[in-house]
């Protein structure tokens, strides 16, 4: 099964003190930078680096699947699809 070329995917920017964090829920991959820009150029390094492992350690089922990606075929080639992620603002109680 191979890995599509790109896949678009929700990345999260969170400004906390003097950084930025970069969070992928379909991955469960963050890191963090300077800035935004810092934090996207990082963000994609360390996706290279996963799928680049998972790839050589041959657990890319294991790993995708337990992140919840599916196999399907698209243009006649079995690829693997993220799941969707959606983000909101919910209001939440802040006292136990």
């Amino acid at each position: 099964m191979q890995l599509p070329t790109s896949v678009q995917l929700v990345v999260n920017f969170i400004k906390e003190d003097k950084q930025v964090i970069a969070y992928a829920p379909a991955l469960d991959l963050s890191t963090v930078g300077k800035d935004e820009e810092q934090a996207r150029s990082r963000f994609h390094d360390i996706v290279t680096m996963f799928l680049k492992d998972i790839t050589e350690r041959n657990v890319i089922n294991e790993v995708l699947t337990d992140l919840g990606w599916k196999k399907e075929i698209i243009r006649n080639k079995p690829q693997w699809v993220p799941p969707v992620v959606t983000s909101m603002n919910l209001q939440v109680p802040m006292s136990a």
